[in-house]
């Protein structure tokens, strides 16, 4: 379990104020020249020597990605730092936390990672449903501009910085991080063909880098403490600390700072009280936000919650959005309405997405109710690797995923609706 000493967001639930002052006495801000002066290539050795994997679901090394940006960009195509905070995936609720309560951790650790990646500028786009976040976000970031921390000369350290605060209209996709860019330029949010990647032509044509909120704000308290103390937590290629949000069947759902591997066991009876109606009743786990497989409570109860342990269970960590699901759980309709969500998220840009989602979530409508035949569950999944991979964006994997997660671990419960709305009819057929 985390010590209290090793936490890096200490104000994670609100007891303290957000302000740049309450922020200051929680460490944000300490000396923050002086962490500039370490170098912009020495930041980015530091951050790759730390084992910072992406923490918005993709896992990519974060320190990696900063040493794709140019070196020496020009006036007329300077580099820009963009921050994911557009949280639309069912289940994720970190990185509003962090907002509401923590901004100055984030607008600090967006003025280090823009200065390591020679950025001009960083944009936060925000999920337009976060009202109460923006505003406070906002304000943090004018506390910044008047304390001369960020804009010109941020922190007296002869570079300048500026923070914009962008407010998103709540589309899923603008999570996408090329769909984000052209959202920010203000058009119509669809994912980009890629190559050209964003740190080639990202926003205005200009070398970009997404990042997430939480990858962003972790960055100082990583430069104060070093690549070392980060390392220490978690398994080899799976280091940090990690906010995991725990919801659904528990008996107190919540968002905690953890060590990263820890065993789901232990994070569910340490953090979240425990499954309501005791661990029997587990009846399976989506582990990291709805867009993975879900994991049946066999496989999953002495799982390390990490990027490669989940992996091996055919899942992924994703956001860390543990959803928990017990016996009273209907899980044919909870994956039908999963189905739903994309049907309705996709920007219709690729034909397998546009088409695929609708005609998936049909299906597993039929199949909620019954009113199918047993083949049709070998043609769905089928059509699920159809999509899968077929895709500009990762929407058609999102999408895909949950119901080749169903099949994988519950057929016989579909196969069982199905005998039972033809009246045990087909079992009789196959004795």
């Amino acid at each position: 379990m985390l010590a209290d000493k090793d936490r890096i967001f200490t104000n994670l639930y609100g007891f303290q104020p957000w302000n740049l002052d309450a922020a200051k006495k929680r460490g944000c801000w300490d000396n923050t020249k002086k962490l500039l002066a370490t170098g912009q290539d020495e930041i980015i050795e530091i951050i790759k020597a730390s084992g910072l994997r992406g923490r918005g679901g993709a896992g990519f090394p974060t320190g990696m990605k900063w040493s794709f940006m140019p070196k020496a960009p020009t006036p007329e195509r300077p580099n820009f730092l963009v921050i994911n905070a557009d949280e639309s995936e069912p289940g994720s609720c970190k990185d509003r936390e962090i907002i509401r309560h923590d901004p100055h951790r984030l607008i600090e650790g967006a003025l280090i990672a823009g200065f390591a990646m020679r950025a001009r500028a960083a944009y936060i786009y925000i999920r337009g449903e976060f009202i109460y976040e923006a505003k406070v976000l906002q304000a943090a970031v004018e506390e910044a501009y008047a304390a001369g921390l960020v804009g010109k000369n941020a922190c007296k350290s002869g570079y300048d910085f500026d923070v914009f605060v962008h407010r998103g209209a709540g589309a899923y996709i603008c999570g996408e991080e090329t769909a984000m860019i052209e959202s920010l330029e203000g058009k119509k949010g669809q994912p980009r063909l890629k190559p050209p990647f964003p740190a080639g032509a990202g926003l205005y044509g200009c070398p970009t880098t997404v990042n997430n909120v939480e990858s962003i704000a972790v960055t100082p308290t990583i430069l104060r403490r070093g690549a070392d103390w980060f390392k220490s937590f978690g398994r080899e290629g799976n280091a940090g600390t990690k906010l995991f949000q725990i919801s659904g069947h528990v008996n107190t759902p919540c968002t905690v700072e953890e060590s990263m591997s820890i065993p789901f066991k232990e994070l569910i009876e340490k953090h979240a009280g425990g499954i309501r109606g005791g661990w029997d009743n587990l009846l399976a786990v989506i582990p990291g936000g709805s867009s993975v497989p879900l994991v049946p409570a066999a496989q999953i109860m002495d799982a390390p919650m990490d990027f490669d342990g989940l992996k091996a269970l055919g899942s992924g960590l994703g956001t860390a959005a543990v959803i928990v699901m017990d016996k009273s759980t209907d899980i044919v309709r909870a994956i039908s309405r999963l189905s739903y969500f994309y049907k309705h998220e996709s920007c219709g840009q690729c034909t397998p997405c546009r088409e695929g989602t609708g005609w998936m979530w049909r299906v597993m409508e039929r199949l909620r109710e019954g009113k199918a035949d047993v083949s049709e569950i070998d043609t769905l999944f089928e059509v699920t690797k159809q999509v899968e991979g077929h895709t500009i964006c990762a929407l058609g994997d999102a999408a895909a995923w949950p119901i080749q997660g169903l099949i994988r671990h519950f057929r016989p419960e579909m196969e069982r609706r199905i005998a039972e709305a033809n009246g045990g009819q087909m079992l009789e057929a196959a004795e």
